[in-house]
């Protein structure tokens, strides 16, 4: 099949759960014979250029355009997507839609800019391609709580509007699409009450990082914590500013480390940094194997945002002891209390983890559960068959 593969960005570097996932199908799907054709957004630290073909895989990349806020408030779309439409991307889409394609992929709600352009091609069409929605979060879901717990009004309010443009772009996409795809079972089952009669497939991420074959927790190892991930969106800001003001001043007095690993931009990064004694901020590194060599304990603070966390797989298959917030990891077959460690509370979780990281033999057991439970559940090229199913099906 030939497939017309709309995303936000060439996805190698893979700095964050997005991009990951979006490199990971597009990859998996191309393993099973299919020709691909990815448009979206060039980045200054990508080897990938505009045309290049790898494999299976032709990639139209074009130079994104300098955000303007101005620009995007009055849009139709969410900030989000806006991003991602530029003139140039727009041309490049023109030319591609005069090709033939059997499926056009619209990976992630990022690549909503493009779904009012194809809808336009193919509508005095008898025959047209098969839209497939990969969905990378419940959208309507997560913006709802964003924009309830956000503590600054003004701030709220933006937030409120963009997050009406989120929730109308989404269903836009599921009512279109002929398959939707959901990170997790959570999100299917969310997107199950408005859409009984909808085609729901569940693709949960593969993993195909370092995994550790064994590792044995003990005092060589630091009395640290880490977090790990990208705190771009402001919902992963949130979260960790909540996270840390509470968090901070419990690890000084347990005479604890906190290490905070992943790409911020620089003045909020030295803006937390500015606040905080016991915990680090590291910021984006080439590789983090060292930073979870070096720490006990895994922590998962997202009290905002949805979807699959990918970071959570890092932790499990490097044997790193998880303790997470409730309701914050999804798509994983983790127990709590057994192979994963769950609070109510960002205090709750500061606590537990301060109360845990002397406790070798419960730190050990519990990396060896998770480990355990996940070992090839979660594997690249089982989602490019999984998808290719659903397709031959519709």
């Amino acid at each position: 099949m030939r497939f017309l593969w709309v995303t936000l960005a060439d996805p190698d570097p893979g700095y964050g759960g997005q991009l990951i996932y979006s490199g990971g199908l597009i990859q998996s799907v191309a393993a099973q014979g299919a020709e691909i054709d990815v448009i979206g957004q060039t980045r200054p630290d990508a080897h990938r250029r505009d045309g290049m073909r790898e494999g299976r895989v032709t990639w139209h990349l074009a130079e994104p355009l300098p955000y303007s806020r101005m620009r995007s408030l009055s849009s139709a779309l969410p900030s989000q997507a806006f991003r991602g439409g530029s003139a140039a991307t727009y041309a490049r889409l023109a030319q591609l839609l005069d090709r033939s394609w059997d499926v056009v992929v619209f990976d992630s709600l990022c690549s909503g800019w493009a779904l009012k352009n194809v809808i336009a091609r193919y509508a005095r069409e008898s025959r047209r391609p098969r839209y497939v929605y990969i969905s990378h979060n419940h959208e309507e879901s997560v913006r709802r709580r964003l924009i309830a717990n956000h503590p600054a009004w003004l701030r709220r309010q933006m937030l409120r509007i963009d997050g009406y443009r989120v929730i109308r772009l989404d269903r836009a996409l599921v009512a279109v699409s002929d398959l939707v795809t959901t990170i997790t079972p959570e999100d299917r089952a969310l997107y199950l009450k408005r859409w009984p009669h909808k085609r729901f497939e569940v693709l949960t991420p593969g993993y195909a990082g370092r995994t550790l074959a064994s590792r044995r927790l003990g005092n060589d190892v630091p009395r640290r914590a880490v977090v790990l991930g990208t705190f771009d969106w402001i919902a992963k800001r949130l979260n960790l500013e909540e996270f840390v003001r509470v968090a901070d001043p419990m690890f000084v007095a347990a005479n604890a480390e906190l290490h905070i690993v992943g790409n911020a931009e620089q003045a909020f990064l030295e803006a937390m940094q500015r606040g905080a004694k016991a915990t680090r901020f590291v910021g984006r590194v080439p590789c983090v194997d060292k930073y979870m060599d070096q720490s006990r304990i895994a922590i998962v603070p997202e009290r905002h945002g949805g979807g699959f966390k990918l970071k959570v797989l890092d932790y499990v298959f490097n044997r790193l002891p998880i303790y997470a917030l409730n309701g914050s990891v999804a798509g994983v077959p983790l127990k709590d209390g057994e192979s994963l460690q769950l609070r109510p509370t960002h205090e709750g979780l500061a606590r537990g983890v301060l109360d845990a990281i002397e406790d070798f033999d419960g730190l050990n057991r519990q990396q060896q559960s998770a480990y355990t439970a996940c070992l090839d559940k979660f594997n690249w090229e089982s989602r490019g068959k999984e998808l290719a199913t659903a397709l031959s099906v519709l």
